[in-house]
């Protein structure tokens, strides 16, 4: 696989995490400028956003969590040369997953969907980890 086959759903993952940063900025000046919240309010990172600033916030803060290990993956994939046409079609799946999880995050919010998009998202995680390690320490 090229390099930028590999690293395209790495790219969207990551132009993901920064619409999410925007998004959250943009809710959060609103919130201030608006005077719906309170610089003092918030000052020592209190919750005392507003519903739709704290949805944002959430959702790009999750973006830290299981996609770091997505990324640690691709990361020692790539350089071992075992980043093949699983990995890379995994890859896709799983930040379709993310988008998924995200979109329900900052609109409805349902946590049933939620979770099982975030839940699609960690078996497939899984499902990359466990080929990358057969791969690597069995050689298949």
């Amino acid at each position: 696989m090229s390099v930028q086959m590999v690293l395209l759903p790495v790219f969207i993952q990551i132009g993901l995490t920064f619409a999410l940063l925007f998004a959250m900025a943009t809710t959060r000046t609103k919130a201030l400028m608006s005077g719906e919240t309170r610089i003092k309010d918030i000052a020592l990172r209190e919750p005392n956003w507003p519903a739709g600033a704290t949805k944002f916030g959430n959702c790009f803060a999750n973006q830290f969590e299981l996609p770091v290990l997505f990324y640690v993956l691709i990361a020692i994939a790539l350089p071992l040369r075992r980043a093949d046409l699983f990995i890379v079609l995994m890859s896709w799946v799983f930040v379709v997953t993310r988008f998924a999880h995200a979109g329900v995050f900052v609109t409805s919010n349902d946590v049933r969907p939620r979770s099982l998009a975030w839940f699609a998202g960690v078996l497939v995680l899984a499902a990359m980890w466990l080929y990358f390690a057969l791969k690597l320490l069995l050689l298949i």
